[in-house]
């Protein structure tokens, strides 16, 4: 009954902070990517900095943004995984149609096999960062380990098509994130270039983009009372598809607010990972 009351009170903070038009606004604002909270400001004339503010905090609160300062300046990301796990409780369950992840992103990618030429006139030279965060309730020595160690339990997006396959983690420094397959085939998800365990971890890899890119991410996990706070960081530059910045987005929401989640807390394995 606990636990009821909680996801209660979590759906509460979120529909409150969504109630407000205002709130709303920032949101379809931030959605188009970061803004410090004086460009914010700028937005709404007609609103004081001090309303703009407690507007930001509530949205903080909810969970519905992060915010990463820049020396002396504040700048807010969307944090669409509150949203996300409402759209999988009262919207998913009913609807036939998947949600977009790093999987539609290797169709989609497959797809254009033998139309070199249309592919590269879609792609331009870009940017684009990705802040997530999310609450387990589990020490933070249990979240680390299964985002290392057990990360073929939960990690359901796979290269290898329908051919089965494994997920190692190397929670080292120049360790490989790796998938394999039959016939010795695999793919390198990412190579770790940073660990300072269990409270940060980062790597460099590719995550279903290929080409002249650069991509790299990198997990916080810090402490907060009963639960862990996992922060995701995503940053990718080079010559993008200007849809892989929504699809990986959506694709870490699930990863992590979803399938990630659900094993710590209930040892749930999403089907792709049986």
């Amino acid at each position: 009954m606990l636990e009821i009351n909680e996801k209660i009170d979590e759906l509460s903070v979120t529909f409150k902070a969504l109630s407000h038009p205002i709130r709303r606004q920032i949101l379809d604002l931030l959605h188009n990517g970061p803004l410090s909270t004086g460009d914010l400001d700028e937005k709404f004339p007609d609103v004081t900095r001090y309303a703009v503010m407690k507007h930001l905090d509530m949205l903080e609160s909810a969970k519905l943004i992060t915010i990463r300062r820049v020396g002396r300046v504040r700048m807010n990301y969307l944090n669409a995984v509150p949203l996300r796990q409402i759209y999988d409780r009262w919207v998913n369950k009913y609807d036939d149609q998947d949600a977009a992840s790093l999987i539609r992103l290797k169709e989609k990618i497959e797809q254009k096999t033998g139309r070199n030429e249309e592919m590269e006139n879609g792609l331009k030279q870009d940017s684009f960062q990705i802040e997530q965060e999310i609450s387990i309730k589990a020490p933070r020595g249990q979240v680390y380990k299964a985002l290392t160690e057990e990360i073929d339990q939960w990690w359901a997006y796979r290269l290898s098509g329908s051919a089965k396959s494994t997920l190692t983690f190397e929670p080292t420094v120049g360790g490989r994130f790796l998938e394999t397959w039959s016939n010795d085939e695999g793919a390198l998800w990412g190579v770790v270039t940073y660990v300072n365990a269990p409270e940060e971890i980062r790597l460099n890899g590719l995550l279903g983009m290929k080409g002249a890119v650069n991509s790299a991410y990198s997990y916080t996990l810090e402490e907060n009372g009963d639960e862990t706070i996992v922060k995701l960081s995503h940053h990718a530059s080079g010559l993008l598809d200007p849809e892989w910045k929504q699809m990986h987005d959506s694709g870490w929401q699930e990863l992590l607010g979803k399938f990630l989640k659900e094993y710590v807390e209930s040892g749930k394995r999403p089907e792709q990972a049986e």
